[in-house]
């Protein structure tokens, strides 16, 4: 072993294991349905454009009033599955508060399906409200419109912070062991030694940000670099003699898990601070919503105003 091996192997040893880290994409088993989802609704909406797009006063008397109104078929049924959709989406806070829970699955995943299912809710309840939102339902419409767009956000902030795949977050140490080894494999895989490779992939050092919108802007920059550092890294290590192809997108996949895990470790205090601000702003909207929410759904069955009874 050598002297520039050794401390990659003890570090190597406190590292959490790719495969046991939480992905920051979402499984294709809750971004298919949601994708169809999104499909169907755009589909409604443009075969629906000629009567969303109508003065209120015209509107009794399109042809397709009947199902696209609030409380007709169509739109009712859009507010029906928004109303499901919202009530599921508040189980994600009780399987973060309850660990008796853990048997349905890891944070992190249920964070995926949280997010994801989500994103159906803007059209669903434009589509419900027929591209319109007065009064206390307005107020609980722009709630929603707030929680959805927070929680994208949100979600951009969590696979910020390396945790394992149970969402539990990583240590610093654990951190360092897993950017060892990954050098060390990009080193074997490129045959070069490891401070090198280190070398190669570090990239400048930057002043720390402070203020809340300074750090998005510096993670949404680490973003952007880290795809052109990897670009760049493609071009010379695409040069170098008795490399293949499947060596150098090997390396590279590894390069851009470095970089990310390097810019997380830097920002890590600055993310988690502003995360635990994004917090206390998101839950008050959602509240909000759910207050406004239930208030409507109360209004509408007291005074009858559906389609099926």
């Amino acid at each position: 072993m050598t002297a520039a091996a050794r401390p990659v192997a003890s570090s190597a040893a406190r590292a959490v294991p790719a495969d046991r880290r939480a992905s920051s994409r979402p499984s294709r088993w809750t971004a298919l349905p949601v994708t169809l989802l999104l499909i169907v609704l755009a589909i409604i909406n443009v075969a629906g454009a000629s009567y969303y797009l109508a003065p209120n006063a015209l509107r009794p008397r399109h042809p397709w009033h009947t199902f696209l109104r609030p409380s007709g078929e169509v739109g009712q049924t859009a507010g029906i599955l928004a109303f499901v959709i919202f009530a599921f989406l508040w189980l994600y806070p009780l399987r973060k508060k309850w660990r008796a829970l853990a048997f349905t699955g890891a944070i992190g995943r249920w964070l995926d399906v949280h997010v994801t299912t989500a994103l159906g809710l803007p059209m669903l309840l434009t589509i419900h409200a027929a591209w319109r939102a007065d009064g206390v339902i307005g107020l609980g419409f722009l709630a929603m419109m707030v929680v959805c767009a927070s929680g994208i956000v949100g979600r951009y902030l969590y696979v910020r912070i390396p945790r394992a795949r149970s969402g539990v977050e990583l240590s610093r140490e654990e951190v360092t062991g897993e950017r060892e080894t990954l050098l060390a494999a990009i080193a074997t895989a490129l045959g070069e030694p490891v401070e090198t490779i280190r070398a190669a992939i570090a990239p400048p050092e930057q002043a720390p940000a402070t203020t809340v919108v300074g750090v998005i802007e510096r993670l949404v920059l680490d973003d952007i670099r880290r795809v052109r550092r990897v670009r760049a890294l493609s071009a010379a290590w695409g040069a170098k003699p008795g490399l293949d192809r499947k060596t150098i997108s090997r390396a590279l996949k590894l390069a851009s898990q470095e970089i990310a895990l390097m810019n997380q470790s830097r920002m890590l205090e600055a993310t988690q601070r502003v995360f635990r601000y994004w917090h206390i702003a998101h839950m008050p909207f959602a509240l909000t919503a759910l207050l406004a929410v239930i208030i409507h759904v109360i209004v509408v069955v007291a005074l009858g105003a559906t389609w099926f009874w």
